[in-house]
C-alpha cells in the first residue's frame, strides 16, 4: 500500500492532480476488464492518464505494451500531449484511433498476401480534380458514388443526399449488416441498396487494385483477425494491457476488433458514459456497454458520478433530467460545486427574437472564448452567424459547414433574381424553368435554345415554340412578375419567388419525387429570408451571401481565440464553457418528427440534450419560442422537463374534472394529461382516424404487436404503440 500512496502523494506534489475514492480505484484496478463509467466532468482523462502511469512507474510495465484507443485523432493527440505533461520522464505510450490500428492491420495483411490496394477516402477538392481530367476522374470514394448515383437515378446527387448515402454505408458496414438485410435499414436515398451493391463491386473489380474506404480498415481488420490465427496472435502478444475512450461511440465492428486484441489476456479498460452515447445513426452501439458483464463475466465495474465542472444548479437539473432514459446505468451525478443561479428558460413569441437576444446579451460579456451558442442543426448556424457578423462578435464555428452557400436552393434563388435584370438568357432560363409554374417541358426548353435572336425568352416561347393552351396564360404572367421584380428588396423578391412563381410548390413534388426533406429546403429559404431582411436590392443580397460565406470560412480559424463557439450538440461533446445557450429547442427539432414515438430514438435525443446541459460551468439558458415563419410551435417536451423538474407542479386532484392537468409516470417524468388520450391498444384499430400530438391527424394503417403505422399529412410514420399510449399522444378523432 505504501507504493501507492507514493505514487499519488509525488504525482499531487509534482503536478497538482488529486484523485477521488473511485478514480483512485480505476487506477490500481490493474488487473482483468474494467468498466469506468465516467459521467460529465468527472475527470475521465486525467484518471485514464494517471492509470497509464501507475501502469508503469508502479506496475513496471513497458510503456511499448500499453495501447490506448480513442474516439479521434484529435482525442489521441490530447491524450499524448497530456500524458507527455504528467510524465515528461516517461517513454511515450502508443496512443491511436481504432481506424488507424485497424489500417495497421490490414497493411500487415496486405503485404503477407501480396494486395495491391489503394484509400479512396481522404482529403480531396473534387472540384478541382474533376476539372484537371473530366473524363478520367480520380478514384475516391465520392466520386465513385456520384456517378453510380447519376447513371442509375438519373440526376445528380445533392449534399444532402451524399451525406446520407454515406452514413447509410458506414451504419452498414459499422453494425456488420450482412448483405442479404441490407435493405432493412432504412434511407431516404433513391435506390441506395443498389448504389451500394456496385459500389462493392467497383472497388473489387473495377480497378487492377483493391479499393479501400475508412469503414473497409474496420471490417477488413476484423475479418483478417477473425481468420488468421498467426496474425491475431502476433497482435495479442504485442500488448499487455489495452484502454478504450469514448466507448460509448463505438460501434459493434470495432468492439469486435477490441475484443479479439484482448481475449488471451482480458486486461481491458473501458472508459465510457452510456448517457452520452449519441452517434447510433452511424453504427454506435451503446448495448455493448449495458451487456458488458456478458462479454466480460468477471469485469468490474466503476461509477465516477462526481462532477467537477459544473454548478449544484446545473448538475442537479442535468441529473434528474437524463433519469427520463430507462435503459442506462442507475448512475447519480453529483457535485460538491457551490450553487450559483438556476437554469433559464427564456421563450420568445417568434423565432426572429432569438438571434437578436443572444447579441444583446453576448455584447455584455468580457471573455467570449468563454460562451457557446449550441443547437442541433448545422443549419441553425446561418441566421447565428448573419446576426453576430453584423454585430461586430467574432465567432468560431466548431463544425463550420460552407454547403448552405452552395446549396442548389441558395443557387435557384440567386438564378430567379438574375432574371429579373434580363429575361433574354435561356441559360438562366434552363437552370429553373422546372421549378416555376411556367411547366416548361425539357423538349420546349430545347427548341427555346435554338432561337438566337437577343429577345425575351417569354416571348420567344410564346412566338415560337409549340405550347399547350394552359402554358400561355402562364408564361405571360411570368413574364409580367419578373418585369414587377425589378429593383424589389430581395425580402420581398423571395417572398414572390415561393409564391407567385411557383418554387416552394415545385420544392414540394421534388420531396415527394426525391426523397428530400422539406423542412430542411424550406428552411434554407426562411433563412435567406431573414439574410435579406433589411437589405435594399438583390445585388446587396448577393453580396451579403459572398461575405458571410467568406465570413463562415475566416471563422475555423479563430479557434483558440477570444470568441464566441457556435457548434452543433454533437460536436460540444468533450468541451466545457461558462456560459451555454441551447438554442432552437422546439418539437421537430430536438426530439425531431423522426424521434418521436420511436423509444430508442427518443432516449438518443435525451442524451443529445443531456449533452448540451452539461458543457455549461456556471450559466445555463434553454431557449425557445412560440412561433416560426407564421406558424405555430410548441417547445420542446425537454424544455417541459426541465421547468418541471426545477419548479415540480402540483398534482391536480381527477375529481375536479380539469381538461389539463399533470399526472406522474411511473418513470418519474411527468407529462400533459389528456383526458381524451386513448389509453388502450384495444382502442386502436386499422383505419381508425386519430390525432397526434406532435404530427396531427392522421389514419391507422397497420398494427402490430408493438408498433403503430400511421399515415399522416407529413407521410408515413411506424410509431411505438407503448409509448403513444403511455404519452397520451393519440386521440379519436
Amino acid at each position: 500500500m505504501k507504493l501507492k500512496e507514493d505514487f499519488f502523494t509525488r504525482k499531487k506534489n509534482e503536478i497538482g492532480v488529486f484523485l477521488n475514492e473511485v478514480q483512485t480505484k480505476a487506477v490500481i484496478q490493474t488487473e482483468g476488464p474494467l468498466l469506468l463509467l465516467a459521467s460529465p466532468g468527472s475527470g475521465k482523462t486525467t484518471t485514464i492518464i494517471m492509470r497509464i502511469g501507475y501502469l508503469i512507474e508502479e506496475k513496471g510495465f513497458d510503456p511499448s505494451r500499453i495501447k490506448a484507443v480513442t474516439f479521434s485523432r484529435a482525442s489521441a493527440n490530447d491524450m499524448k500531449e497530456r500524458f507527455k505533461r504528467f510524465f515528461p520522464h516517461l517513454p511515450p505510450v502508443d496512443f491511436s484511433t481504432i481506424h488507424s490500428f485497424a489500417f495497421e492491420v490490414v497493411k500487415d495483411h496486405f503485404r503477407r498476401t501480396k494486395t495491391y490496394y489503394q484509400i479512396i477516402e481522404g482529403d480531396l477538392d473534387l472540384e478541382e480534380q474533376e476539372k484537371l481530367d473530366s473524363n478520367n476522374p480520380p478514384l475516391h470514394k465520392k466520386i465513385i458514388l456520384r456517378n453510380l448515383f447519376k447513371s442509375i437515378v438519373g440526376e445528380n446527387i445533392t449534399d444532402d443526399q451524399m451525406d446520407e448515402l454515406t452514413t447509410y454505408i458506414s451504419f452498414i458496414k459499422n453494425k456488420m449488416i450482412p448483405a442479404e438485410h441490407w435493405s432493412t435499414v432504412k434511407v431516404e436515398v433513391p435506390e441506395a441498396e443498389r448504389i451500394l451493391r456496385e459500389y462493392e463491386e467497383f472497388k473489387r473489380s473495377g480497378h487492377s487494385k483493391l479499393l479501400v474506404d475508412f469503414d473497409d480498415m474496420l471490417t477488413i481488420a476484423e475479418q483478417v483477425l477473425e481468420r488468421d490465427r498467426e496474425l491475431l496472435r502476433k497482435y495479442q502478444d504485442r500488448f499487455d494491457y489495452v484502454l478504450t475512450d469514448e466507448s460509448q461511440d463505438t460501434s459493434m465492428v470495432q468492439h469486435a476488433i477490441i475484443e479479439k486484441l484482448v481475449r488471451e489476456h482480458g486486461n481491458l479498460c473501458v472508459v465510457a458514459d452510456d448517457d452520452q452515447s449519441i452517434y447510433s445513426w452511424r453504427g454506435a452501439e451503446p448495448s455493448y456497454l449495458l451487456n458488458f458483464k456478458q462479454v466480460y463475466p468477471n469485469a468490474t465495474i466503476l461509477f465516477m458520478e462526481q462532477n467537477y465542472r459544473s454548478s449544484k444548479d446545473i448538475v442537479d437539473v442535468a441529473n434528474h433530467f437524463i433519469k427520463r432514459n430507462k435503459n442506462r446505468y442507475d448512475k447519480n451525478m453529483f457535485t460538491k460545486n457551490p450553487p450559483n443561479k438556476p437554469i433559464k428558460i427564456r421563450s420568445f413569441a417568434d423565432y426572429r427574437y432569438q438571434a437578436k437576444y443572444l447579441v444583446q446579451e453576448i455584447q455584455k460579456v468580457e471573455h467570449l472564448s468563454e460562451v457557446a451558442v449550441l443547437y442541433r442543426n448545422n443549419s441553425s448556424s446561418i441566421s447565428l452567424m448573419n446576426e453576430f457578423d453584423r454585430a461586430g462578435i467574432p465567432f468560431y464555428m466548431k463544425d463550420a459547414d460552407n454547403r448552405f452557400f452552395s446549396h442548389w436552393v441558395v443557387e435557384d434563388i440567386l438564378n430567379f433574381m438574375r432574371m429579373t435584370f434580363t429575361d433574354k438568357r435561356p441559360d438562366l432560363l434552363e437552370k429553373i424553368h422546372l421549378k416555376m409554374n411556367g411547366y416548361i417541358s425539357k423538349q420546349q426548353m430545347a427548341a427555346l435554345k435554338e432561337i438566337d435572336n437577343n429577345e425575351s425568352v417569354f416571348d420567344n416561347l410564346l412566338n415560337y415554340v409549340e405550347l399547350q393552351d394552359y402554358q400561355v396564360k402562364q408564361l405571360q404572367a411570368c413574364k409580367e412578375t419578373f418585369l414587377q421584380m425589378r429593383g424589389m428588396p430581395p425580402r420581398h423578391a423571395i417572398r414572390v419567388i415561393r409564391d407567385r412563381l411557383g418554387y416552394e410548390k415545385a420544392l414540394e413534388k421534388m420531396c415527394e419525387r426525391l426523397g428530400f426533406r422539406k423542412e430542411y429546403l424550406i428552411g434554407i429559404l426562411n433563412t435567406l429570408e431573414e439574410i435579406a431582411d433589411t437589405l435594399k436590392t438583390m445585388e446587396e443580397f448577393a453580396n451579403r451571401l459572398k461575405h458571410l460565406e467568406l465570413v463562415l470560412k475566416t471563422s475555423k480559424a479563430r479557434k483558440g481565440q477570444n470568441a464566441v463557439t457556435f457548434s452543433t450538440f454533437h460536436s460540444s461533446k468533450g468541451l466545457e464553457f461558462e456560459r451555454v445557450y441551447m438554442i432552437d429547442l422546439i418539437e421537430g427539432i430536438i426530439p425531431s418528427t423522426d424521434d418521436q414515438g420511436r423509444t430508442e430514438l427518443m432516449e438518443e435525443a435525451t442524451r443529445l440534450f443531456y449533452v448540451g446541459m452539461t458543457r455549461a460551468k456556471k450559466h445555463l439558458e434553454l431557449i425557445v419560442y412560440r412561433e416560426r415563419d407564421g406558424e405555430k410551435v410548441e417547445e420542446s417536451q425537454f424544455v417541459a422537463n426541465v421547468r418541471n423538474i426545477m419548479n415540480p407542479p402540483k398534482q391536480i386532484p381527477k375529481e375536479k374534472g380539469q381538461k389539463q392537468g399533470i399526472r406522474e409516470r411511473k418513470e418519474g417524468t411527468r407529462v400533459p394529461y389528456n383526458p381524451n388520450a386513448i389509453k388502450n391498444k384495444s382502442e386502436l384499430r386499422i383505419g381508425n382516424i386519430i390525432r397526434h400530438r406532435v404530427f396531427g391527424r392522421g389514419e391507422v394503417v397497420q398494427l402490430s404487436e408493438d408498433t403503430i403505422e400511421i399515415r399522416f399529412k407529413a407521410g408515413l410514420k411506424r410509431l411505438s404503440t407503448k409509448t403513444c399510449l403511455e404519452m397520451g399522444l393519440l386521440e379519436p378523432v
